[in-house]
């Protein structure tokens, strides 16, 4: 079964070595996807486990067309009965980059037109476009290649269900586990946020260290709704990684200035850990330190988030950094535009480029011994 992994940018290769430790076969790294190969179960184990996967989606039908036209009439050769009945309600996602096209809506209208049909004719009836639909189908056309796919996720899989409350832009769920994945986090040193918002960060982190798959909890995934959708494998599969999590006690802390922020944060690690499993403190950044190593990692306040100068607000950063976090590595991830840059004084060992939404962001990371900056082993 062929299979394709949605990411974000810059996270391709951390999913592409989750996928091959849960089984994946022939990896293709693609941009901001990886395809692969698996069995239904890998496809149900793959929803459940993979932390920097935005979707999965399973192609049903690739072809090359001529005209617009084409597409309707090589979607009408696909047996759509083996996809949904007219009791069924359906969706079409599109993401379209084709001169063939001049609106992006029209070949998903080519598309359901070419459903729709198929079922009149040969059953009188027709099944529903719906927005909250039993099925989801994904449309890919560049240039002149369509491939026609299925949604087995449903809703994306950065939803994770624990997030009760937000703070002020939170970062997204698969962003937060992917920047944890690519710092090499060792899962044993004490994990500390010091500007944790509503907890993202913290959570994801509990869950990598416990290996707490990151939708063990989630009820519903898209392939539940398909013809060929077996419970209770699901069941099985469920089971097996609940017996797989980690019960150590694990070292991970967090705290914010913000007081409505500390009780979201608590609200939302409640929500899938022990209370007190995470300690969280009501305290500002520059009253913060580690009294022994520890890992760092926060995304500062930046733009409409930040009511102060942000250079000086940054360079303040920098200063605390070097006189209360000395002998930790310490990650920071920012936007990083030509009128926003994160100048803090420090000199990145390493520097890795991502996007947060649109917005070109950076994850910095800065070795700190004696109040300096450690020589940069990366250049």
């Amino acid at each position: 079964m062929l299979l394709l992994a949605k990411t974000l940018y810059g996270l391709e290769h951390v999913l592409a070595y989750e996928i091959e430790k849960i089984g994946g076969k022939k990896i293709d790294i693609r941009n901001r996807a990886v395809g692969f190969e698996g069995s239904l179960e890998l496809l149900y184990t793959a929803n459940i486990m993979l932390r920097t996967a935005t979707q999965i989606i399973m192609p049903l039908r690739k072809f090359k067309i001529n005209n617009a036209k084409d597409l309707y009439k090589k979607a009408m050769q696909v047996d759509w009965s083996k996809i949904l009945n007219v009791k069924k309600t359906f969706s079409i996602k599109s993401t379209v980059n084709s001169t063939f096209f001049n609106h992006s809506n029209y070949p998903s209208l080519l598309l359901k037109d070419s459903i729709v049909d198929q079922f009149r004719k040969r059953t009188n009836q027709r099944p529903s476009i719906d927005k909250n639909p039993d099925i989801k189908i994904d449309l890919h056309i560049e240039k002149n290649v369509c491939t026609i796919s299925l949604d087995s996720s449903g809703d994306l899989l950065y939803k994770r269900g624990y997030r009760k409350s937000v703070s002020i832009a939170p970062i997204n769920e698969v962003l937060a586990a992917g920047i944890i994945l690519l710092s090499n986090w060792d899962k044993k040193t004490p994990f500390f946020d010091p500007m944790c918002g509503s907890g993202t960060f913290l959570i994801e982190a509990m869950m990598i260290a416990k290996n707490f798959p990151p939708n063990l909890n989630r009820k519903h995934f898209g392939f539940t709704k398909w013809k060929n959708f077996r419970p209770k494998l699901l069941s099985q599969i469920k089971n097996r990684l609940r017996q797989q999590i980690i019960e150590k006690k694990i070292d991970v802390r967090g705290s914010d200035n913000n007081q409505k922020n500390v009780r979201i944060c608590r609200e939302n690690i409640n929500s899938i850990f022990d209370y007190n499993s995470i300690k969280i403190k009501n305290i500002d950044f520059f009253e913060s330190k580690t009294d022994r190593k520890s890992f760092v990692l926060f995304n500062p306040p930046y733009g409409e988030r930040l009511r102060i100068e942000e250079d000086l607000f940054y360079e303040q950063i920098g200063n605390h950094l070097k006189h209360n976090f000395v002998g930790n590595d310490v990650w920071i991830f920012s936007q990083n535009n030509e009128e926003k840059k994160l100048k803090i004084g420090l000199k990145p060992s390493k520097r890795i480029m991502l996007k947060n939404g649109g917005i070109d962001c950076l994850l910095n990371k800065y070795e700190i011994f004696s109040g300096k900056i450690k020589k940069d082993l990366f250049r």
